[in-house]
């Protein structure tokens, strides 16, 4: 019992960081599901989770930054994974209309992998998961169709935002869902870390 509950609080305080009260009930509930689930002997169900800028593909569409002083920048993607969590402790505001685009991209590092995952599997287990807005999904499934890769659109997750613990809790509710075989490629290392310690205090396969 001692050891359920210090997994429990451990996976709960990897997505819990300054989060407000209702979302910390919702991170509490889900990481319940997520532990109780993974506790229980199930079938394997694999599931692979991709980022989309400077993983999937190499984008150059930029976010503008606007900080509390008036000051504005555009960073791009990497420059955003990176710095995002700071610049908005810092007070930044991020317009994120470019991000609705995908313009001028080619394929990025891990597009064959994927590419050959679903040739393989089929393309009904296969996530992208960006700091995107949502309403960046259709242009990211369309770029993708276009060079070979067809990723069904209700599979396209956009966050607005930049966090690890974002990408976390999107992992630790596929937990919930029974999946326990996964695969996250991020050029973020930061979001790798945040994700690959979920898993471990989940117990599944990574």
């Amino acid at each position: 019992m001692q050891e359920a509950e210090t997994s429990n609080e451990a996976m709960f305080d990897q997505l819990v960081k300054n989060e407000p009260l209702k979302q910390q009930e919702k991170s509490l509930k889900t990481t319940d599901d997520a532990l109780n689930f993974s506790r229980t002997p199930q079938p394997e169900k694999g599931i692979s989770i991709f980022d989309f800028d400077q993983t999937l593909a190499n984008t150059k569409e930029k976010i503008k930054v606007t900080m509390p002083d008036g000051t504005e920048t555009r960073i791009d993607a990497a420059e955003f994974a990176r710095e995002a969590e700071q610049l908005e402790a810092n007070g930044a505001e991020f317009d994120f209309s470019e991000f609705s685009q995908v313009k001028n991209a080619t394929k990025g590092p891990f597009f064959e992998l994927a590419q050959k995952i679903k040739g393989k599997f089929g393309n009904k287990d296969i996530f992208i998961l960006t700091a995107r807005p949502q309403n960046a999904a259709p242009a990211i499934q369309k770029f993708l169709k276009g060079v070979g890769l067809n990723i069904r659109l209700e599979n396209i997750t956009g966050l607005e935002e930049g966090t690890p613990q974002a990408k976390a809790q999107f992992v630790t509710e596929k937990v919930a869902e029974g999946y326990n075989n996964f695969f996250f490629g991020d050029d973020a290392y930061k979001n790798v870390k945040a994700v690959q310690d979920v898993l471990d205090v989940a117990d599944v396969k990574s």
